[in-house]
C-alpha cells in the first residue's frame, strides 16, 4: 500500500459539519504520537460527535481516491480519534459509490490501531428489536458491484488470500460488549449482519431469504469495509443500531429511509454514550 498525504486544515473545528477559523492550509505526513489512534467510521446519523478536545479537520489523499469525507480529528482520554463520515457530510455518497478502498487506507495512513464502525440496520429476528444495538461477529456479503479488496494483481509466486473466517475483531467486540453492559443500553453480544449492495431496500421475499440463510440484521455498508480493514491489518469491530424490520414481517409497515432516520437520532445518543464509554477504558 503506498504513502497517502494529509492536509490539515488548521484551526478549530465544530462538529456540525463546518470549519471555522482557516488561517493556512499544509501538506504534512502522520505525525508520530504517544496516544492510541483510533478511527470511527460513522453511518447514517452519527456525524455531529461533539465530544473531543483539540480539534481538527484533515483532508487526506489516497492512491485510491478521496476518502468519503474529510476528518474530523479530536482527542478523548488517552486516544487520538479519527471520524470519517461514510456517505459524506451531507449523506450524498451512495452505498454502491462509497470509496472503501480510501476510507480504510487513510485510516491505516493515519496510524490508526483499531477501526469501530457504526450502522443503521434492520432487524431480521423478532427478539432485536428497534434501538437495540447488535455487536456482529459475522458478515454475509451480498453486495455485487463493490470493489472489495486492494489486491489489484498478485505478485508472482505471492497469492494474498485473506483468512475471513472470524471477520470482527474479539478483542474489540468484548470491548464493545462490556461498554453496553456498563452503559445499559439494550444489545444483542453476536449476530449476522448481511450487506446488500442498495440503495434500494430488500423485497419481502429477499428479506425472507436472508432469515433462511441465519443473517439476523441487514445493512448497505459493512461489507466489504470489514474484509478491507482485514486486509490491511487493523482490528474492526461494528455497533450495528436496529432501526426497522425491513420487509419480513407482514404486521409491520416495510421499512423506509424516513423511518431508518427518526430511529437511528432517537437513539444515535446511546451509540455516542458506548462509544465514550469505550474509548475511555482505552490505556496506551
Amino acid at each position: 500500500m503506498q504513502n497517502a498525504s494529509f492536509i490539515y486544515l488548521t484551526g478549530k473545528v465544530d462538529f456540525s459539519g463546518s470549519m471555522i477559523l482557516l488561517p493556512s492550509v499544509c501538506i504534512i505526513f502522520a505525525k508520530k504520537t504517544n496516544m492510541t489512534k483510533i478511527g470511527i467510521i460513522g453511518g447514517s446519523g452519527l456525524e455531529n460527535l461533539n465530544i473531543f478536545q483539540e480539534t481538527r479537520e484533515i483532508a487526506v489523499v489516497t492512491p485510491y481516491g478521496e476518502p468519503s469525507s474529510t476528518f474530523f480529528e479530536g482527542k478523548l482520554g488517552a486516544c487520538e480519534v479519527f471520524i470519517l463520515s461514510r456517505h459524506g457530510r451531507d449523506h450524498a455518497i451512495p452505498p454502491t459509490q462509497v470509496n472503501n478502498r480510501a476510507n480504510i487506507h487513510a485510516l491505516k495512513e493515519l496510524g490508526c490501531t483499531m477501526i469501530f464502525a457504526t450502522t443503521a440496520c434492520g432487524s431480521l429476528r423478532e427478539e432485536i428489536g428497534r434501538g437495540h444495538v447488535v455487536i456482529a461477529d459475522q458478515f454475509i456479503d451480498f453486495t455485487r458491484h463493490r470493489v472489495n479488496t486492494f489486491y489489484d494483481a498478485f505478485e508472482p509466486g505471492r497469492m494474498a488470500h485473506t483468512a475471513m473466517a472470524d471477520p470482527f475483531t474479539e478483542p474489540l467486540r468484548q470491548m464493545l460488549i462490556a461498554g453496553c453492559r456498563e452503559t445499559g443500553i439494550p444489545f444483542h453480544p453476536a449476530g449476522t449482519i448481511v450487506t446488500i449492495e442498495g440503495p434500494r431496500f430488500s423485497t419481502r421475499a429477499e428479506s425472507k431469504m436472508f432469515r433462511l440463510l441465519g443473517a439476523d440484521v441487514i445493512n448497505m455498508s459493512i461489507a466489504p469495509e470489514a474484509s478491507l480493514a482485514m486486509e490491511a491489518g487493523i482490528p474492526y469491530a461494528a455497533i450495528a443500531l436496529s432501526t426497522d424490520y425491513d420487509s419480513w414481517k407482514h404486521d409491520e409497515d416495510p421499512v423506509t429511509w424516513e423511518d431508518v432516520l427518526k430511529v437511528f437520532n432517537e437513539n444515535v445518543k446511546h451509540v455516542t454514550g458506548l462509544l465514550v464509554e469505550v474509548l475511555g477504558k482505552i490505556k496506551n
